[in-house]
């Protein structure tokens, strides 16, 4: 049985040309999301995996339907090859029903895989690059030796309350505190 998947990202947009496509292919049944595919929580994708049965073809009109990055998209069609279904895009003419269509489908496999070492290479060079110069990463420091000196004075001076100190420093009561715990 031939199953559709549409989604469109926001309320405002229109599924008729998925909706058409997906008909026109001879989808018995189709399931629906009105959500950003950045969104983890899509009902529908949900809905139609727990609903497609060992034979069965998952339709969309396109792939970006489907997934919200190559590797989820593989991740996808992957579990439902694991379930003994199949998946179909209209616009792409992959089907992985067919041997042609299984061997897109590995290509992209592999070029999501090759894409994903190598932003894990350039990172990895990246931050050697910018260790050698000296920099060290993360959040930079909003308490440098100076506003240190500057809130041990004002502590110790009783005068002065926790409120006012944050506020001269412009800084938080934690950070204040954790400041002072390490000298």
């Amino acid at each position: 049985m031939l199953i559709g998947y549409i989604r469109v990202s926001t309320s405002d947009q229109n599924l008729d040309l998925q909706l058409d496509a997906l008909k026109q292919v001879g989808c018995n049944k189709i399931y629906k999301d009105i959500a950003s595919g950045a969104k983890d929580d899509r009902v529908g994708l949900s809905d139609v995996l727990k609903y497609i049965r060992k034979g069965d073809t998952l339709v969309v009109w396109r792939l970006d339907r489907l997934g919200r990055s190559l590797k989820h998209l593989i991740d996808t069609i992957n579990l439902i090859n694991d379930m003994g279904c199949y998946f179909r895009s209209v616009q792409e003419s992959i089907d992985t029903g067919t041997s042609g269509g299984k061997l897109i489908f590995h290509i992209f496999g592999a070029l999501a895989e090759f894409e994903r070492d190598i932003i894990r290479d350039r990172t990895n060079a990246g931050i050697a690059a910018a260790r050698k110069r000296g920099l060290v990463g993360g959040r930079p420091k909003i308490m440098d030796k100076k506003k240190v000196a500057l809130a041990k004075s004002l502590f110790k001076d009783k005068s002065n309350s926790i409120a006012s100190i944050c506020e001269i420093l412009n800084v938080s009561k934690t950070t204040l505190y954790r400041c002072l715990k390490k000298e």
